[in-house]
């Protein structure tokens, strides 16, 4: 898929971290962008810096996700480009003790739940209507109708102790990646899956700085954590490299979780 002014793109997650530094590099090849988040003033103000179109969504919710799409649609046209940043995690054992009384609980399932419907059928809900928009649309000259981009995680694959709802989601992202390239292959979109290690996200940067550098010590190389642009930098090359199809794609300085 080239990028210029004559594509659009949607990132959900795209009012701060790894979706607002991808939404920056698609703006600066001249695509129009429409961000999908929860958070109005962060949003707001990175789509009037890249001349985009913010848009409220709650990804759980069918309708905001409806009006979102229909508002992106209306400002720059059908979305050629779809990049799932949204998510969130926890961090509850299955089962343990109380740390005060001894009190034995098991995980919540209403807290495991809320992790897979924001991971997981969020990121499966932006996909499907974006595809079912994208089949709208003729072919450009390379014969793409257009590129979906998803985040998963490298607790996908090594998730430590806490994570089971966290990976999970994340793992079934990776598990439905190619069956969902499979599904549009004959329509010209393709999908491909980011695995991110640690990155300075907000999330990471209000931590302690003596935590930060026990993170980035334990990246085998470069010893640090990861910076947004980079997987941005990853989503683009996934976005134009027409033959990288049905992948799942660990960026993260090789780094293997440990269990806790």
């Amino acid at each position: 898929m080239k990028l210029n002014a004559n594509v659009s793109a949607v990132v959900t997650g795209g009012a701060s971290g790894l979706g607002a530094a991808t939404a920056r590099r698609l703006a600066q090849q001249g695509v129009k962008v429409a961000l999908f988040d929860l958070n109005e003033p962060q949003g707001e103000a990175l789509a009037q810096e890249i001349g985009g179109v913010f848009c409220k969504v709650d990804v759980t919710s069918e309708e905001q996700v409806d009006a979102a799409f229909a508002k992106a649609r209306a400002a720059h046209g059908q979305e050629r480009i779809m990049v799932n940043c949204a998510g969130t995690g926890n961090a509850i054992k299955t089962a343990g003790r109380d740390k005060t009384t001894g009190e034995i609980r098991a995980f919540p399932t209403a807290n495991f739940d809320r992790i897979i419907q924001i991971n997981l059928v969020g990121t499966f809900r932006c996909i499907a209507k974006s595809a079912a928009g994208m089949l709208s649309v003729d072919m450009t000259d390379e014969g793409e109708r257009g590129v979906i981009i998803n985040t998963a995680s490298v607790a996908a694959q090594d998730g430590q102790m806490g994570q089971a709802s966290y990976s999970a989601s994340k793992a079934a992202i990776v598990g439905m990646t190619l069956p969902i390239a499979r599904d549009l292959m004959g329509e010209g979109i393709r999908v491909n899956t980011i695995l991110p290690g640690i990155f300075n996200t907000p999330l990471l940067q209000g931590a302690p700085d003596n935590v930060k550098a026990a993170l980035a010590a334990s990246v085998p190389f470069p010893k640090r954590l990861g910076e947004p642009d980079e997987y941005a930098h990853l989503a683009e090359t996934l976005i134009t490299n027409r033959y990288m199809n049905g992948e799942c794609i660990r960026i993260d300085g090789a780094i293997r979780m440990a269990p806790r």
